[in-house]
């Protein structure tokens, strides 16, 4: 049965088929090859109860409230903020590039989003500016994978809620990954700029004009504020805090930027379904073949392999990485968490890794797989927006590539990074 799940989902992928009718047609199969009326009951009872989390209903209010401050065109006062703490030193515009997407995972949390973003206003930018158009796409599509690691995360929401470990803890556990693998990124970046001579920009700015930047950034930049502290503080849920982030989002846009009109509601509420709709239906066809594989003891199967090949722990958790890094590639993001959360992580703790150190593992592993070809999607993203083939932009994403696993390697074997300020707040 194993070796058919996985010949037939793999032709679906092969095929072009989107991935959530790729589960749920394997699934179905599956459960048809087992020849029993009772058994086939239990595809709609799993197929609900993959997505009946309350936990869940964050994720809608945390894509609506970051499509609101996209369309309020937030953008272009972070670029400035940015601008004025590194645009001077040389590669600024790279760094200014790493730095925005640090501004926008508290906004946004989803890596695609940001791409988007940042890539229509920093890439042509850049290319004006005297850069490399391979390397503009690469430094975004690199740089926009820090959204799901700083939190709010929508991916964490969904870890959190199928794993049942706390969505606080994991939010807390993203805050010095997410700082290290955009510092790490800035130091290459800086190392790439000087070796080509890309040029310096700017002269410093004074502090007034510092003061004005942050000004203008201030109202945006106190969204992750709100969420995140009333979140630590207990104050409210993660889904209270996507929901009052959705209320202040509407707040800005209305009656203090007032950009937003009404007419743009009905867009942002389709966008917001339509998004949420598609995870949702992934969740819940790989909820159906994750009870199949469960049913048929796959955990169990892969867990005593890898043991058996060795139970140390260092090792466990490089071939957990190997196996996250190569299946990313291929799958996509939210498929991949459902499918091998519930597979590796029971095997991560029973070799003594905590729940929230596994989850940012995770996390940031299979971030990595949305920039790493062939068929990362934050790569076709950038890709589309430069007019540039996915060759021509691979030779530039590998260092960036090489620099983010070795954060990864980091976050792995160095749990005082990620468990920090988890425990520094209780949660583990």
């Amino acid at each position: 049965m194993v070796q058919f799940i996985v010949v037939v989902f793999f032709l679906f992928l092969l095929a072009g088929t989107p991935i959530a009718f790729a589960l749920g047609v394997t699934a179905v199969l599956a459960f048809l090859r087992m020849d029993s009326p009772v058994i086939m009951r239990l595809i709609p009872q799993n197929f609900y109860s993959g997505i009946d989390m309350f936990a869940l209903m964050a994720m809608p209010f945390f894509m609506l409230a970051g499509d609101i401050m996209n369309k309020i065109q937030i953008t272009h006062r972070l670029v400035k903020l940015a601008n004025v703490f590194v645009g001077h030193i040389r590669g600024g515009l790279a760094h200014v590039n790493i730095l925005v997407s640090i501004f926008f995972a508290g906004l946004t949390g989803a890596a695609v989003s940001d791409t988007a973003a940042l890539g229509t206003m920093l890439i042509p930018a850049m290319v004006e500016d005297g850069y490399d158009k391979d390397f503009s796409a690469a430094i975004t599509a690199a740089s926009s994978i820090i959204g799901p690691i700083i939190p709010p995360s929508i991916i964490m929401v969904i870890y959190g809620s199928l794993m049942n470990v706390s969505i606080a803890g994991l939010f807390a556990a993203g805050v010095v990954p997410g700082v290290l693998v955009g510092g790490s990124l800035m130091i290459l970046a800086g190392i790439i700029s000087k070796k080509r001579n890309y040029p310096i920009g700017e002269k410093r700015a004074s502090v007034k004009e510092m003061g004005i930047a942050f000004k203008d950034a201030f109202i945006p930049l106190l969204m992750p504020v709100i969420i995140l502290g009333g979140i630590l503080s207990g104050v409210f849920t993660p889904t209270e805090a996507a929901a009052i982030a959705v209320l202040y989002a509407l707040f800005v846009g209305f009656f203090i930027f007032k950009n937003l009109k009404l007419k743009d509601i009905p867009e942002l509420l389709y966008n917001m379904v339509k998004n949420s709709g598609s995870v949702f239906i992934i969740l819940s066809a790989a909820a159906v073949l994750g009870w199949i594989l469960s049913n048929e003891q796959v955990p169990t199967m892969i867990g005593n392999m890898i043991l058996g090949f060795s139970e140390n722990k260092i090792v466990v958790l490089l071939i957990i990485n190997l196996i996250l890094l190569i299946l990313g590639m291929f799958m996509d993001m939210t498929a991949a968490l459902i499918i091998l959360g519930p597979i590796l992580h029971p095997l991560a703790v029973s070799v003594g890794v905590h729940p929230l150190h596994f989850g940012i593992i995770m996390v940031v592993n299979l971030n990595i797989a949305l920039m790493t070809p062939p068929l990362g999607a934050c790569l076709f993203v950038a890709c589309g927006i430069s007019r540039l083939s996915l060759e021509e932009i691979t030779g530039e994403i590998w260092p960036f590539i090489l620099c983010e696993f070795a954060v990864l390697m980091l976050i792995t074997y160095v749990p005082a990074i990620p468990m920090f300020l988890p425990r520094l707040l209780g949660f583990a």
